[in-house]
Protein backbone atom coordinates (compact mmCIF):
# COMPACT_ATOMS: atom_id res chain seq x y z
CA UNK A 1 0.00 0.00 0.00
CA UNK A 2 1.28 3.44 -0.89
CA UNK A 3 1.81 5.97 1.75
CA UNK A 4 -0.85 8.22 -0.05
CA UNK A 5 -3.29 5.48 0.08
CA UNK A 6 -2.71 4.92 3.90
CA UNK A 7 -2.86 8.59 4.78
CA UNK A 8 -6.24 8.91 3.25
CA UNK A 9 -7.21 6.21 5.28
CA UNK A 10 -6.61 8.06 8.11
CA UNK A 11 -8.05 10.73 7.26
CA UNK A 12 -11.34 9.05 6.00
CA UNK A 13 -11.32 6.82 9.31
CA UNK A 14 -10.29 9.97 12.15
CA UNK A 15 -9.84 6.93 15.02
CA UNK A 16 -6.67 5.06 15.74
CA UNK A 17 -7.55 2.66 18.41
CA UNK A 18 -4.41 2.91 20.72
CA UNK A 19 -3.66 -0.84 22.45
CA UNK A 20 -1.35 -0.97 25.40
CA UNK A 21 0.15 -3.40 27.50
CA UNK A 22 -2.07 -6.07 26.28
CA UNK A 23 -0.94 -9.91 26.32
CA UNK A 24 0.13 -11.92 23.03
CA UNK A 25 -3.34 -13.73 23.66
CA UNK A 26 -5.71 -10.97 23.70
CA UNK A 27 -4.27 -8.97 21.25
CA UNK A 28 -6.04 -10.67 18.52
CA UNK A 29 -9.10 -10.31 20.25
CA UNK A 30 -8.59 -6.53 21.14
CA UNK A 31 -8.67 -5.99 17.18
CA UNK A 32 -11.44 -8.41 16.60
CA UNK A 33 -13.80 -6.36 19.22
CA UNK A 34 -12.44 -3.44 17.71
CA UNK A 35 -12.83 -4.31 14.00
CA UNK A 36 -16.55 -5.31 14.76
CA UNK A 37 -17.20 -1.63 16.44
CA UNK A 38 -16.07 -0.37 12.75
CA UNK A 39 -12.62 0.94 13.96
CA UNK A 40 -10.39 0.57 10.76
CA UNK A 41 -6.92 1.78 12.28
CA UNK A 42 -4.93 0.24 15.31
CA UNK A 43 -1.92 1.37 17.24
CA UNK A 44 -0.16 -1.36 19.41
CA UNK A 45 2.46 0.23 21.61
CA UNK A 46 6.23 -0.72 22.64
CA UNK A 47 6.76 -0.68 26.34
CA UNK A 48 9.98 1.31 26.58
CA UNK A 49 10.72 -0.04 30.16
CA UNK A 50 10.95 -3.77 28.92
CA UNK A 51 12.69 -4.07 25.58
CA UNK A 52 12.22 -8.11 25.84
CA UNK A 53 8.54 -7.06 25.46
CA UNK A 54 8.95 -5.60 21.86
CA UNK A 55 8.98 -8.84 20.03
CA UNK A 56 5.80 -9.45 21.53
CA UNK A 57 4.31 -5.97 19.84
CA UNK A 58 5.95 -6.52 16.34
CA UNK A 59 4.01 -10.44 16.70
CA UNK A 60 0.95 -8.82 17.43
CA UNK A 61 1.42 -6.12 15.03
CA UNK A 62 1.96 -8.95 12.34
CA UNK A 63 -0.67 -11.24 13.50
CA UNK A 64 -3.00 -8.30 13.13
CA UNK A 65 -1.86 -6.92 9.64
CA UNK A 66 -2.22 -10.97 8.27
CA UNK A 67 -5.34 -11.21 9.34
CA UNK A 68 -7.21 -8.21 7.76
CA UNK A 69 -4.82 -7.16 5.23
CA UNK A 70 -6.39 -4.59 3.12
CA UNK A 71 -9.57 -3.58 5.73
CA UNK A 72 -7.87 -2.82 8.87
CA UNK A 73 -4.39 -0.92 9.43
CA UNK A 74 -2.23 -1.36 12.10
CA UNK A 75 1.10 0.16 13.27
CA UNK A 76 3.02 0.74 16.32
CA UNK A 77 3.29 3.23 18.74
CA UNK A 78 5.87 4.97 21.76
CA UNK A 79 8.02 4.17 18.76
CA UNK A 80 11.17 5.65 20.30
CA UNK A 81 14.30 4.50 17.95
CA UNK A 82 14.59 3.81 14.22
CA UNK A 83 15.42 0.27 15.79
CA UNK A 84 11.60 -0.30 15.83
CA UNK A 85 10.99 1.74 12.82
CA UNK A 86 12.62 -1.44 11.17
CA UNK A 87 10.95 -3.86 13.61
CA UNK A 88 7.38 -2.19 12.83
CA UNK A 89 8.44 -1.84 8.99
CA UNK A 90 8.97 -5.91 9.02
CA UNK A 91 6.06 -6.94 10.73
CA UNK A 92 3.81 -5.23 8.42
CA UNK A 93 2.77 -1.82 10.11
CA UNK A 94 1.76 0.80 8.28
CA UNK A 95 2.52 3.88 10.24
CA UNK A 96 5.00 4.62 13.19
CA UNK A 97 3.20 6.67 15.91
CA UNK A 98 5.74 8.45 19.04
CA UNK A 99 5.41 10.50 21.97
CA UNK A 100 7.84 13.04 20.57
CA UNK A 101 9.57 14.05 17.71
CA UNK A 102 12.50 12.84 16.77
CA UNK A 103 14.06 13.81 13.06
CA UNK A 104 15.81 10.35 12.77
CA UNK A 105 12.97 8.32 13.49
CA UNK A 106 10.23 10.21 11.21
CA UNK A 107 12.81 9.93 8.10
CA UNK A 108 13.55 6.55 8.51
CA UNK A 109 9.66 5.82 8.99
CA UNK A 110 9.41 7.41 5.70
CA UNK A 111 12.05 5.61 4.02
CA UNK A 112 10.60 2.41 4.64
CA UNK A 113 7.39 3.39 2.94
CA UNK A 114 5.10 3.70 6.35
CA UNK A 115 3.58 6.77 7.35
CA UNK A 116 4.64 9.11 10.82
CA UNK A 117 2.90 10.27 13.34
CA UNK A 118 4.75 11.98 15.80
CA UNK A 119 3.91 13.62 19.03
CA UNK A 120 4.17 17.07 19.25
CA UNK A 121 3.35 20.26 21.89
CA UNK A 122 4.84 23.42 20.74
CA UNK A 123 4.17 24.82 17.47
CA UNK A 124 8.19 24.82 16.96
CA UNK A 125 8.10 20.99 17.10
CA UNK A 126 4.77 20.47 14.85
CA UNK A 127 6.72 22.45 12.38
CA UNK A 128 9.89 20.62 12.59
CA UNK A 129 7.81 17.05 12.61
CA UNK A 130 6.26 18.28 9.54
CA UNK A 131 9.48 19.46 7.55
CA UNK A 132 11.16 15.92 8.82
CA UNK A 133 8.33 13.97 6.23
CA UNK A 134 5.59 13.57 9.24
CA UNK A 135 2.47 12.71 7.24
CA UNK A 136 0.83 13.49 10.60
CA UNK A 137 1.86 15.25 13.62
CA UNK A 138 -0.49 14.48 16.65
CA UNK A 139 -0.72 17.00 19.43
CA UNK A 140 0.11 15.29 22.86
CA UNK A 141 -1.47 15.55 25.53
CA UNK A 142 -4.57 16.95 23.94
CA UNK A 143 -6.98 16.67 26.44
CA UNK A 144 -4.86 18.52 29.11
CA UNK A 145 -4.12 21.76 26.27
CA UNK A 146 -7.91 21.59 25.33
CA UNK A 147 -9.70 22.37 21.76
CA UNK A 148 -8.61 25.91 22.33
CA UNK A 149 -5.04 25.50 22.06
CA UNK A 150 -5.48 23.46 18.94
CA UNK A 151 -7.46 26.60 17.27
CA UNK A 152 -5.10 28.56 18.45
CA UNK A 153 -2.14 26.22 16.87
CA UNK A 154 -3.94 25.86 13.19
CA UNK A 155 -4.44 29.65 12.96
CA UNK A 156 -0.94 30.14 11.28
CA UNK A 157 -0.05 26.43 10.75
CA UNK A 158 -3.18 25.27 8.85
CA UNK A 159 -1.71 23.64 6.48
CA UNK A 160 0.04 20.78 8.92
CA UNK A 161 -2.56 17.94 9.59
CA UNK A 162 -3.15 17.52 13.23
CA UNK A 163 -4.44 14.45 15.63
CA UNK A 164 -5.22 14.71 18.91
CA UNK A 165 -4.37 12.28 21.14
CA UNK A 166 -4.07 12.16 24.89
CA UNK A 167 -7.28 12.03 26.89
CA UNK A 168 -9.44 12.05 23.63
CA UNK A 169 -13.17 10.37 24.43
CA UNK A 170 -16.29 10.06 23.12
CA UNK A 171 -17.75 13.33 25.09
CA UNK A 172 -14.80 15.26 23.30
CA UNK A 173 -13.75 13.57 20.57
CA UNK A 174 -16.46 15.77 17.92
CA UNK A 175 -15.29 18.89 19.36
CA UNK A 176 -11.52 18.62 18.62
CA UNK A 177 -12.45 17.39 15.15
CA UNK A 178 -14.59 20.68 14.98
CA UNK A 179 -11.82 22.59 16.54
CA UNK A 180 -9.50 21.24 12.67
CA UNK A 181 -7.83 17.91 13.74
CA UNK A 182 -8.18 15.54 10.96
CA UNK A 183 -9.03 12.71 13.61
CA UNK A 184 -7.61 11.19 17.22
CA UNK A 185 -5.94 7.98 18.46
CA UNK A 186 -7.97 7.03 21.91
CA UNK A 187 -6.46 4.61 23.87
CA UNK A 188 -8.02 3.79 27.38
CA UNK A 189 -11.67 5.14 26.39
CA UNK A 190 -11.64 2.60 23.98
CA UNK A 191 -9.16 -0.35 24.37
CA UNK A 192 -9.95 -0.86 28.05
CA UNK A 193 -7.86 -2.68 29.94
CA UNK A 194 -9.80 -3.15 32.75
CA UNK A 195 -12.32 -4.43 30.15
CA UNK A 196 -9.99 -6.34 28.39
CA UNK A 197 -8.80 -8.03 31.03
CA UNK A 198 -12.74 -8.83 32.04
CA UNK A 199 -12.79 -10.65 29.21
CA UNK A 200 -15.25 -8.11 27.98
CA UNK A 201 -14.55 -7.14 24.43
CA UNK A 202 -18.48 -6.39 24.01
CA UNK A 203 -17.96 -3.18 25.40
CA UNK A 204 -14.67 -2.10 23.26
CA UNK A 205 -17.03 -2.38 20.63
CA UNK A 206 -20.23 -0.78 21.58
CA UNK A 207 -17.85 2.47 22.60
CA UNK A 208 -16.20 2.11 19.29
CA UNK A 209 -19.23 2.04 17.42
CA UNK A 210 -20.13 5.66 19.45
CA UNK A 211 -17.10 6.91 18.56
CA UNK A 212 -17.47 6.07 15.06
CA UNK A 213 -20.94 7.72 14.36
CA UNK A 214 -19.40 10.74 16.17
CA UNK A 215 -16.54 10.91 13.31
CA UNK A 216 -19.17 10.20 10.28
CA UNK A 217 -21.48 13.12 12.06
CA UNK A 218 -18.81 15.33 12.87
Amino acid sequence: MKTEDIIAMIEKEKIIAIVRGIEADKCMKVADALYEGGIRLMEVTFNAKDPSSFGVTTGCIQAISEKYEGRMLVGAGTVLTTEQVEMTAKAGGRYIISPNVDVDVIRRTVELGMVSIPGAMTPTEVIVAHNAGAGFVKVFPAGNLGTGYIKAIKAPISHVKLMAVGGINAENFGDFLKAGTVGAGIGGNLANKQWIDAGEFHKITETARELVEIAKNA
